[in-house]
């Protein structure tokens, strides 16, 4: 009799949460499960750590990782991977917070005779002679063809030294 009984309660507490999960939205449902877990997730975790046993509280973070949303919209578990790929490809010098598009490293300590020793021509030398030399040490020395850790930085001085010949006598 007590397990007719139970599985009366039983059904009654599934037709219950399927109609309700029925009439709620989508999005709603998400962010109460969500917070659920992380919630239950939190109390285990203390539980766990007042009962001393600090090992067990790692994965019960692990899970959390992935639920919590930042302000950009990302979860922390994204940014942790974000911040751990830019150190390592700090690490590998293929990359850094003052090169490429947007830093601008102000003004140009090379001369006009440095430039034209860069690219390997003389003055009087056409545009499209300057452009293919250019080109030729691109190839060779850029940073995606070439893995070099200071590449970027040659690259950088090539273009600077190409940008000021072309401004300087052709403009």
């Amino acid at each position: 009799m007590n397990l007719v009984f139970l599985g009366i309660i039983i059904f009654a507490i599934l037709a219950i949460a399927l109609s309700w999960f029925a009439k709620a939205d989508s999005q709603k449902i998400s962010k109460k499960l969500r917070l659920l877990i992380v919630i239950f997730s939190i109390f285990v975790g203390l539980l766990l750590i007042v009962a001393g046993r600090i090992l067990l509280v790692a994965p019960f973070l692990l899970i959390l990782l992935p639920l919590i949303k930042l302000k950009s919209g990302m979860s922390v578990f994204k940014a942790l991977m974000l911040f751990r790929l830019l150190n390592r490809l700090r690490q590998q010098g293929r990359f850094s917070y003052t090169s490429g598009a947007n830093y601008s490293a102000g003004t140009s300590n090379i001369s006009l005779n440095d430039a034209y020793a860069i690219l390997d021509c003389k003055k009087g030398d056409t545009k499209e002679k300057i452009l293919s030399n250019f080109k030729k040490l691109q190839k060779k020395l850029h940073p995606d063809l070439n893995k070099n850790i200071d590449s970027t930085k040659i690259s950088q001085i090539l273009t600077e030294a190409k940008d000021l010949i072309i401004k300087t006598d052709f403009k």
